[in-house]
C-alpha cells in the first residue's frame, strides 16, 4: 500500500481551500494530525479564549473526518519531535502543512525539515492569506510598511485563485494513537468563565461558512455600520479566519460581487490581515518592541511597579473606568472573547493615552481574551493605536471616548453591557458623571478627560524634545 502522507495542523483547521490537505490526498492516504505545542511558543502559547475556541474546532474537524471515513490525530509536545517520531511510526513519506508566519511556528519547520527521518519530505504550502505573506513586493522588490501601497499592490493580483473544494481522504492501512481532546483541559472549569461564550459563538468549518452566509446579507451596509457598535454591522468573521476555519480566498470570492461600497470596505480589512503578515514577516518581535526605538523611552507608568498605575489597568480590565463606552467593550470582551473594532480602538487609546500605559500591557490582554488573538494582527492595530508603529495614528491624536461614544450612537450597546447605566438616555449615558447622573454603583472616572489628555501630551513632548 501506498505510504501515507502526514497533514500538520496549526491555523488551518479546515478541509476546503486547504491546499495541505488538497496535495497530501492526491499523493496517498492522510493522517490529519494536530500537535498541541505549548513549548515551541514559550510564553507565547495562546491565551485562555484562544484555547477555548481551539477545543470546540478541533471537536468540529474531528467530526467532519469522521464524516468522510478519516481521522484527527492528536498529540502534545514539541512539534519538530512529536511530528518526527510520528513519521518514523507511521512510514509516512512527507509531511505537509500550510506555511505560518509566526516566528516560532517558522523555527518549527526548521526544526522539523531537520529532524524528520531520511526520506521524508517536509512540503509546505501557502493558504493563510490572499497572497504569499512577502510576495507583494515595491516596483524596487523591497517590502512594504505602509498599509495604503501595500494594499493598492495586492489588489493588482486579486482576485485569488478559485477556492476547491474538500477532496477525498484516504485512510491509511493502520492508524496511530490517539490523545483524548478531554484530557487536554482547554476548557475553563474552575471558573466556568466561558459561558458568554457559548452563546456568542459556534466554532468550526460550517459555523464559519455560516457566518460568511449571513454577513454576505449585510455586507451592503458594512461600510457605515462597522462602526455603530449598537447594531449587528461587523461580520464577525476574524475568529474563523484566524483559526483557518475559512479561508480569506472562500470570503473574497463570495463577497466581492456582493455589497458594492461595502464589500469593498470589509475585503480592505480582509487585506490588512495580508499587510500585518508582512509585518510580521519582516519583524518577527513586532508586538513586542515599538518599531520607533524612541518610544522605548517613553514615560510610561508602570502597572508592575506603580500602586496607581496597576489600580488603572484593572479597571481597564475589568471595565470599570467610568468611560461608558470604554467599560462596555471591555465587559463585552471578557464575557464572550472579542468586541467590534471601533471600540477596540477606542479602548486601546484609553489604555495608552488617558491612562498612559504602555501599549504592550494591553497587547498581551487581548493574547490572552480575545477569541480572534492573531500575533501579527494584534501587534500590529496595538502599535498603531500607540502611534510607534510602521503606520501608525500620530500619538498626539488622541480619540475622545465620550465624543467617539456619541457621535457612533453607542447608547444601546452601553445599555446591553452596562446594566448600571441603562436607565439613562441619550445625552446622559455617554458620560454620566458630567450630567451629574451618575448611579451609585458605577464608578467615577479614573482620569478626566482634559486631565488625561494633557498628560498623554506631555509625555509625548518631553519625548519628542528629550
Amino acid at each position: 500500500m501506498t505510504a501515507p502522507r502526514i497533514v500538520w495542523l496549526r491555523r488551518d483547521l479546515r478541509l476546503a481551500d486547504q491546499p495541505a490537505f488538497r496535495a497530501a490526498a492526491a499523493a496517498g492516504p492522510v493522517i490529519p494530525v494536530y500537535v498541541l505545542d505549548d513549548e515551541t511558543p514559550r510564553h507565547r502559547k495562546m491565551g485562555g479564549a484562544s484555547r477555548w475556541w481551539l477545543h470546540h474546532s478541533l471537536a468540529a474537524l474531528a467530526r467532519d473526518l469522521e464524516a468522510r471515513g478519516s481521522r484527527l490525530i492528536l498529540r502534545r509536545g514539541r512539534s519538530d519531535e512529536v511530528l518526527a517520531a510520528l513519521a518514523a511510526e507511521t512510514g509516512a513519506a512527507a509531511v505537509h502543512a500550510l506555511r505560518h508566519v509566526e516566528p516560532w511556528w517558522r523555527n518549527a519547520d526548521r526544526a522539523l525539515a531537520e529532524a524528520l527521518p531520511e526520506g521524508v519530505a517536509f512540503e509546505r504550502h501557502d493558504g493563510l492569506y490572499l497572497m504569499p505573506p512577502g510576495s507583494v513586493t515595491s516596483g524596487q522588490g523591497g517590502q512594504y510598511r505602509i498599509f495604503t501601497p501595500f494594499y493598492r499592490a495586492l489588489l493588482l493580483h486579486m482576485p485569488p485563485p478559485v477556492p476547491l473544494p474538500a477532496p477525498e481522504l484516504a485512510a491509511p492501512a493502520q492508524w496511530p494513537a490517539s490523545e483524548q481532546l478531554e484530557d487536554w483541559a482547554l476548557l475553563p472549569t474552575r471558573p466556568d468563565w466561558a459561558g458568554g461564550f457559548r452563546e456568542a459563538w459556534h466554532c468550526g468549518e460550517a459555523a464559519a461558512h455560516a457566518q460568511l452566509e449571513d454577513f454576505a446579507g449585510r455586507v451592503a451596509a458594512y461600510d457605515e455600520a462597522r462602526n455603530l457598535p449598537s447594531i449587528d454591522g461587523s461580520s464577525r468573521l476574524s475568529p474563523y479566519l484566524h483559526f483557518g476555519e475559512i479561508s480569506p480566498a472562500q470570503v473574497w470570492h463570495r463577497l466581492a460581487t456582493e455589497g458594492g461600497g461595502g464589500s469593498a470596505s470589509f475585503l480592505r480589512e480582509v487585506v490588512w490581515r495580508d499587510y500585518a503578515a508582512t509585518i510580521l514577516r519582516q519583524f518577527p518581535d513586532y508586538p513586542e518592541r515599538p518599531y520607533k526605538p524612541e518610544f522605548e523611552q517613553f514615560a510610561w507608568r508602570d502597572p508592575l511597579s506603580d500602586l496607581q498605575a496597576a489600580e488603572d489597568m484593572a479597571a481597564w480590565q475589568q471595565g470599570r473606568t467610568g468611560y461608558p463606552i470604554v467599560d462596555a467593550g471591555m465587559r463585552q470582551l471578557w464575557v464572550t472573547g472579542w468586541m467590534r473594532n471601533r471600540v477596540r480602538m477606542i479602548a486601546a487609546s484609553f489604555l495608552i493615552k488617558h491612562l498612559l500605559i504602555d501599549w504592550r500591557h494591553g497587547e498581551r490582554w487581548f493574547w490572552d481574551t480575545l477569541v480572534d488573538a492573531d500575533y501579527g494582527n494584534n501587534g500590529v492595530n496595538w502599535q498603531w493605536s500607540a502611534g510607534c508603529g510602521a503606520d501608525a495614528n500620530m500619538f498626539g491624536r488622541i480619540m475622545a471616548p465620550l465624543t467617539q461614544s456619541e457621535k457612533f450612537d453607542c447608547a444601546a450597546y452601553i445599555r446591553q453591557w452596562v446594566p448600571e447605566l441603562s436607565g439613562l438616555d441619550a445625552p446622559y449615558i455617554h458620560d454620566p458623571d458630567s450630567y451629574g447622573m451618575r448611579p451609585s454603583d458605577y464608578p467615577r472616572k479614573r482620569i478626566g478627560h482634559r486631565e488625561g489628555r494633557e498628560r498623554a501630551l506631555a509625555a509625548w513632548e518631553a519625548l519628542r524634545s528629550g
